[in-house]
């Protein structure tokens, strides 16, 4: 790619004729465009405010700070969370987000009263989306695009890609995204009103704010947290015949979020312009470098062509690159940082200050393929009947010093980032794989945390120091979980990795044994005090050895053997956490996690009473209790479940690392989803910069060094950590998103039960229950003569004609609502890394001659031992079973009554 000098000058890009802004005009749009005026080129987006009179703004209340959170699926939507927890403010248009991106710290200020929105009580929700500028012809823009609804969004073993086990997975729900709020609110369908009657007018200024959502602008962009980044298609501008043509390409990005862009065609394929076709699958990495307020479009250069679109490889690049991950080599000067002599050997010096365990039996439990052995446990049983139990964590602080290149660019990355096929690792490999992993047999510093404990986990003492250990045996969790499962089972050398002479397999899985005893009482009394856990559906891959691809995929299961590690893990953290407050008040780094949103948690406990669900809302420990409580364990109660989750899950907050010098209120420390006042982490510094911060301060309390840093720049790197930490689980899901996107095309169609999880008036939301992933199907691309919206009380429900298959035959109806258990085909669109849901006709049933006429009955279920007609169950010989006395407004399929 040649960057030369030759770049565009963005104040040479005007508007280009045919449209005064490049988005689909919205009414904030209309609303905020400013009149053209004779002689002067007129301005799309508003000038910025001065940094002082937003400083002023701020003091006064006039305007308000946020993240800004662009809706994913509609391009045009923004919002930023309301600083009372309330309903998010809504930003209406490019125009009014005044060219700020998704994740940008913004400054917003609140439009007049009679331009906020209008809540409709009906549910309705033209789930319609709007046509993508980068899918209009520049020379349209500015006309109104008619709104097109979408479809969707060897011989050696083959490598089996685990979920990365994390010791915080017990904070599960609060980390996810929070992209599209509104659609998560309207999913509901919830009525705003008292009763049943909405707002009786659509007069904003008339109407209580109960029935609003505030609308704002952008004024000013505090912080640019979007990395300016996008990967997307390069192609020739529309108009051939102006000069513009003969400068510049217009780059489309994938994400529809970012704006097209010009670039220079000096950045381009020497042929691009004599073979664009050549270029149409070709995927690019632009740098967006400026966005004028009188221009329509963005100018960027062109970074690096990466490959064909829809490939492993180029589209991972994309996605790291977009999300500001560095996974550039280390630079020599880090590396000179690292231990020069090899093979390293521990110092008798560096030994004489520790506590050396290296004849205990202590050993590791991590996913078969991990090579950052971060943590190891060891249990050994005390004359008194009693245990002591140890966590021990690599010493990761030993290696990377204070104020160092290494600890430099270790800080910068914040985070080891997992995508499916490889790892980014935080800091060099060989720290990673070898120095700090604690791998077996092989003597290695480690940071300590043990305890005297009962049988029933009840603590008696606590010491924690740097210590020297040698792990016996490296245990995957499906070792660990067979000793669990097969107590009385004698193991073979075969059947475990090798293990040290000194100790025996029989003593490694007694240890095991006891761990997972005394786990099972703290995770109980855990959930006892009020913890909350939401455990959602993790995909994980089988890819072939020699291509890559995936092969196959499956449901990750959590099971006794992950619970183990994770209690002793959260126990080490939590008394980490405990022990740097108490000697740093003022610059202990902690972890704490906000209760939920008030706004989107009163809707969610508006929709269970809807749907007739008795859920205590009023804590965490409450919430699990109902969770788990509320259905059985058939396999559909467990899919009822996962969708209940996944509602749970959307109006949680992020837990946030902070510095507790920082907050003046002690009960803003709490951690909601454990329930616990101080909550740190400790237990992954390998792959976590936080848990380094932490082991310094750690070794500080305990005399081992001074400490260095400040408050504020602690807190300046929590608040680095959390950008990146939420960064890398985007960069996750994504990579995960991308194998399974190549594994439907490769492998698919693929067919799987499915549970409905929200309904709109023309399209609903299903749980694809074997694969954990979650699609939106629309009406429109079904073979239907109809469909038809109503509530049933206040139940939004979707009932679908379907076309006959026959001639002869009658329609099909078939009711969605919540919970409605369906059968979908996960079929790729031909596009790159795009498939659809499509739901699976229901069989059409010929009932017998029972009481009533044939048009008295409503085929409701699909492929089952007995068929339910409004109440009655027959089976197939036709002759009717005992009748069921179901409400009219509960339309669930018999697989749910005869499982």
């Amino acid at each position: 790619m040649n960057n030369s000098d030759s770049r565009i000058n963005p104040r040479q890009l005007g508007t280009p004729r045919g449209g005064p802004y490049a988005a689909v005009p919205t009414s904030g749009d209309r609303k905020n465009l400013n009149k053209p005026t004779r002689g002067r080129k007129k301005s799309i987006f508003e000038a910025y405010m001065l940094k002082e009179d937003v400083s002023a703004g701020l003091k006064r209340g006039e305007l308000i700070q946020g993240p800004l959170r662009i809706n994913p699926k509609k391009y045009h939507e923004a919002f930023i969370p309301s600083p009372d927890g309330t309903r998010d403010i809504f930003i209406d248009g490019v125009v009014a987000r005044n060219r700020a991106l998704n994740g940008d710290i913004v400054i917003v200020k609140l439009l007049p009263k009679e331009q906020w929105k209008v809540i409709k009580a009906d549910g309705s929700d033209k789930e319609a989306e709007a046509t993508h500028e980068s899918d209009v012809p520049e020379d349209m823009l500015g006309t109104c695009i008619p709104q097109e609804a979408a479809k969707g969004d060897a011989e050696s073993p083959d490598v089996i890609i685990e979920a990365q086990f994390d010791d915080n997975d017990a904070e599960h729900g609060q980390d996810l995204l929070k992209d599209t709020l509104t659609d998560d609110i309207k999913k509901l369908s919830l009525d705003t009103g008292e009763k049943d009657d909405g707002p009786t007018t659509n007069d904003p200024r008339l109407l209580p704010d109960k029935f609003l959502q505030r609308t704002a602008k952008v004024v000013y962009i505090l912080e640019k947290k979007h990395s300016r980044a996008a990967t997307g298609f390069i192609k020739l501008l529309a108009d051939k015949n102006s000069e513009l043509f003969k400068r510049c390409a217009m780059f489309s990005p994938v994400d529809h979020r970012v704006p097209r862009a010009y670039v220079s065609l000096t950045d381009c394929p020497p042929d691009f312009v004599t073979r664009p076709e050549d270029y149409s699958n070709m995927l690019f990495i632009c740098r967006i470098v400026d966005w004028k307020e009188d221009s329509n479009f963005a100018t960027g250069y062109l970074a690096k062509s990466l490959g064909q679109a829809g490939e492993i490889e180029p589209e991972t690049e994309g996605i790291l690159t977009e999300y500001g991950v560095d996974f550039s080599d280390f630079s020599p000067k880090a590396l000179e940082c690292l231990p020069q002599s090899l093979p390293w050997v521990i110092s008798p010096g560096e030994l004489a200050k520790r506590r050396d365990l290296r004849k205990e039996c202590i050993f590791t439990i991590d996913p078969s393929t991990a090579k950052d052995l971060d943590d190891a446990l060891s249990c050994k049983q005390l004359p008194d009947g009693n245990f002591e139990v140890g966590v021990h964590i690599a010493d990761v602080s030993y290696f990377v010093l204070e104020e160092t290149a290494l600890d430099k660019v270790a800080s910068e990355r914040a985070t080891s980032v997992y995508l499916v096929q490889k790892v980014i690792p935080m800091l060099p490999k060989l720290l990673c794989e070898e120095l700090c992993s604690l791998n077996p047999m092989q003597d290695r510093l480690t940071f300590s945390v043990m305890w005297k404990v009962t049988p029933e986990g009840k603590i008696l003492d606590e010491w924690f120091g740097r210590t020297v250990i040698c792990s016996c045996v490296k245990l995957s969790y499906d070792h660990a979980q067979s000793m669990i499962e097969s107590p009385g089972k004698v193991f073979s050398p075969e059947e475990l990795p090798p293990v040290s002479p000194q100790h025996s397999i029989a003593e490694i899985q007694q240890a095991v044994l006891n761990l997972h005893r005394i786990a099972q009482h703290l995770r109980k009394q855990r959930f006892i005090d009020g913890a909350l856990r939401l455990d959602q559906l993790k995909l994980s891959f089988t890819l072939d050895q020699e291509s890559g691809m995936p092969q196959g995929c499956y449901i990750y299961q959590y099971r006794d053997s992950n619970k183990l590690v994770e209690e002793f893990m959260l126990l080490a953290n939590m008394a980490v956490a405990h022990q740097i407050y108490r000697s740093f008040p003022e610059q202990a780094l902690l972890r704490r996690h906000p209760p939920p949103q008030t706004k989107l948690l009163k809707d969610l406990m508006e929709f269970c009473n809807q749907v007739g669900l008795d859920i205590d809302f009023s804590s965490a420990g409450t919430l699990h209790k109902s969770l788990n409580e509320t259905f059985g364990a058939d396999k559909y109660s467990e899919a009822r479940k996962e969708v209940l989750t996944n509602m749970f899950s959307r109006p949680m907050q992020m837990a946030l690392y902070f510095c507790t010098g920082v907050l003046e209120d002690e009960t803003l420390f709490r951690h909601y989803a454990l329930n616990v006042p101080f909550y740190t982490h400790f237990t992954s510094p390998i792959r976590r910069y936080a848990d380094i911060i932490v082991h310094r301060l750690l070794s500080a309390s305990l005399g081992g060094c001074c400490l260095a840093m400040e408050k504020e720049a602690i807190q300046r790197q929590a608040d680095h950590c959390n950008d990146r930490k939420m960064a890398s689980k985007r960069v996750q899901e994504l990579s995960a998103d991308l194998f399974f996107a190549i594994f439907v095309r490769e492998c698919g169609p693929l067919e799987s039960e499915a549970m409905v999880m929200g309904v709109l008036n023309e399209a609903f939301d299903v749980l694809v229950l074997k694969f954990g992933v979650q699609k939106r199907i629309y009406c429109n691309a079904l073979p239907l003569l109809g469909f038809h919206f109503q509530k049933v009380g206040r139940k939004p429900e979707l009932t679908l004609m379907w076309e006959p298959e026959k001639p002869e035959e009658e329609s099909v109806p078939q009711v969605i609502t919540i919970f409605t258990l369906v059968e979908v085909m996960l079929t790729s669109d031909g596009v790159p890394l795009k498939y659809s849901a499509l739901l699976k006709r229901p069989l059409h049933w010929h009932p017998p001659e029972v009481e009533g006429t044939h048009e008295e009955f409503g085929i409701l279920s699909f492929k089952t031992d007995a068929v339910l007609f409004l109440g009655w169950i027959l089976t197939p010989s036709g002759s009717r079973a005992q009748g069921l006395s179901l409400p009219q407004s509960e339309h669930f399929y018999s697989q749910i009554f005869l499982a």
